[in-house]
């Protein structure tokens, strides 16, 4: 037991076979190489400025500085990315004060000269969530490439793939990349440490998230909506009676999360993660993502991998679960290249120095093949359900009870709409195909204190 609720009787004997992370490498098989912009700072699209005085930062630092430079910026930001290799912040800018870019090479920050600016960026994507809402789709903004990376996976064929094509040609040129994904976009129910229910349809599994102290002071943890939206108990064991209530569940529309409160008030909620075999991750708070970060998901399906954030603010499109012509559209989330399969849902994404990122959503693949995964951003179900990350009322669970950050999601520099999975994946261990994800790297800092598999 880590992560998840730690009723009195138990706490004792877990505190025993739990290990503190500290500076101890996870030794797992390997961790990926980054793929970041050219040598001169530039990517697709964009003309490099050159690193100028861009200072070294941690990914961590990133989303402080990105979030003064648009202050800086104004309607001249573009977007940003964390580049690893160099550990610096890329932002990039349409046409503005050029003392204002000054200041912004000022700041730290290697500066890019772009074409498309977040306004139209955002536009774009509001045209397609009007044409192209069509099951088995995503699109995020790509700050990388300057252009809205638009996915299809396996069973967009025949006239929805020319419906989709058309939509994207529309945009007109150097807005946005089309590309298929050789998997199937579903949820991954089923999942940190695993959680149990039975619904409609048989038994569902999913996975705890992180637990939080809810408005009014009682214990109680986050897991992904659709998990919330199948069940309403649920149990920390597959036969178990029931240990805690969905309180509130939002799946599909603006996010996939729910806010699930413990039955006994007394529960401890320690802040941590499950890493496997005994370790933990302590969590000191919740964060924001930045395109290019390194992230690590745990699923009690798959185990501990990692990878790279890829977009934010992104929309899915999932196939309905509850009309078979339909589709569920989910917005706001991260995008990534990490795996996930079945019973990975509602599992934390974290970094590797303990900063709560987000919960696992849906997506493609798996992990043989690779895949993309989606996930909702911590700091957007915090402030939606008024919870704070850390112990409940039970008392010393080992985290603080830290207030998610209140800022903007930083890194893609725009808002685009994010959808939802298809599929219906609950409590079900089959039914993916191989994935078509790129490799990533592990470590943002050129630190080891985590490595994973892809």
């Amino acid at each position: 037991m880590s992560h998840k609720r730690m009723p009195r009787r138990k706490a004792a004997m877990a505190v025993g076979g739990v290990a503190a992370l500290g500076a101890a490498a996870f030794l797992l098989p390997h961790a990926s190489a980054s793929q970041d912009a050219g040598q001169d700072g530039r990517a697709p699209g964009g003309t490099g400025t050159g690193t100028g005085t861009a200072r070294t930062l941690r990914a961590t630092d990133a989303p402080d500085l990105d979030a003064r430079l648009r202050k800086l910026l104004g309607d001249a930001f573009a977007g940003s990315y964390y580049d690893s290799g160099r550990q610096q912040l890329v932002v990039n800018v349409v046409s503005g004060d050029d003392n204002v870019i000054v200041q912004a090479k000022k700041a730290g920050a290697v500066v890019r000269q772009v074409a498309n600016s977040a306004a139209e960026l955002r536009a774009a994507a509001r045209t397609l969530k009007t044409r192209a809402a069509i099951p088995g789709t995503s699109w995020a903004v790509d700050p990388r490439t300057d252009k809205i990376l638009v996915t299809a996976d396996s069973t967009v064929t025949g006239a929805a793939w020319d419906r989709l094509r058309s939509a994207v040609r529309g945009l007109g040129p150097g807005m946005a990349t089309l590309k298929k994904s050789a998997g199937t976009f579903k949820t991954f129910a089923s999942g940190g440490d695993a959680i149990f229910s039975q619904a409609q349809g048989g038994g569902v599994r999913c996975s705890l998230g992180f637990n939080v102290t809810a408005a009014d002071g009682s214990p109680a943890f986050l897991t992904a909506g659709h998990c919330g939206v199948a069940a309403e108990k649920w149990s920390d064991t597959q036969t178990g009676e029931p240990i805690a209530t969905v309180d509130r569940a939002t799946f599909p529309g603006e996010g996939d999360f729910s806010l699930v409160k413990y039955d006994d008030p007394g529960t401890r909620a320690p802040s941590e993660v499950d890493a496997g075999d005994g370790r933990t991750v302590p969590i000191n708070g919740a964060a924001e993502a930045t395109v290019g970060q390194s992230v690590f998901r745990m699923g009690s399906t798959t185990g501990l991998h990692d990878g790279r954030v890829t977009g934010l603010d992104a929309t899915v499109n999932f196939q309905s679960e509850t009309d078979p012509g339909g589709v569920d559209t989910v917005t706001g989330l991260i995008q990534t290249d990490v795996c996930a399969e079945p019973g990975d849902s509602g599992g934390p994404l974290f970094t590797q120095d303990g900063g709560a990122l987000g919960l696992t959503s849906g997506g493609s693949g798996d992990c043989t093949g690779g895949g993309e995964t989606f996930f909702q951003p911590v700091t957007t179900a915090l402030r939606a359900t008024g919870a704070t990350l850390g112990g409940g009322a039970g008392g010393a669970g080992g985290g603080e009870d830290d207030q998610a950050g209140a800022g903007d999601q930083s890194g893609s520099g725009s808002g685009s709409d994010s959808g939802s999975d298809s599929g219906s994946g609950f409590g079900s261990d089959s039914g993916f195909g191989s994935g078509s994800g790129d490799e990533a790297g592990a470590a943002d800092d050129g630190s080891s204190a985590l490595t994973g598999t892809r």
